[in-house]
C-alpha cells in the first residue's frame, strides 16, 4: 500500500499550478513544497480536464482577436515593404 504524502491545502495546490503556468519549473516547486514531481503533474492533468470558465474563454477570445489584428498589421507592412524593394 502506498505511503500517503503530506496533505496540501487546495489553495496551495492552486498557487502551485498558477506558478507553473507562469513559467516556474515543476522540480523547483515540488522541492519547495515537499511533494513529488509526479504529484504535481497529476494535479496538472486533473486541472487540464476541468471545464474552462466563461471568463477564461472571454479572455482568450479577446487575446486571440488582438493577436489577429497584430498579424494583419504586420502582413500589410511586410507587403508594403516588399513592394518598395521590388519597385512596384
Amino acid at each position: 500500500m502506498p505511503k500517503p504524502g503530506p496533505h496540501i491545502h487546495p489553495d496551495i495546490k492552486k498557487q502551485i499550478i498558477e506558478r507553473i503556468r507562469s513559467g516556474e519549473p515543476v522540480p523547483k516547486l515540488a522541492e519547495e513544497h515537499g511533494v513529488s514531481k509526479a504529484t504535481i503533474y497529476h494535479w496538472l492533468s486533473k486541472d487540464a480536464t476541468a471545464p474552462t470558465s466563461s471568463l477564461e474563454i472571454g479572455k482568450l477570445k479577446r487575446e486571440n482577436q488582438t493577436l489577429l489584428e497584430i498579424i494583419g498589421r504586420l502582413t500589410v507592412e511586410l507587403s508594403a515593404e516588399k513592394k518598395k524593394t521590388v519597385g512596384y
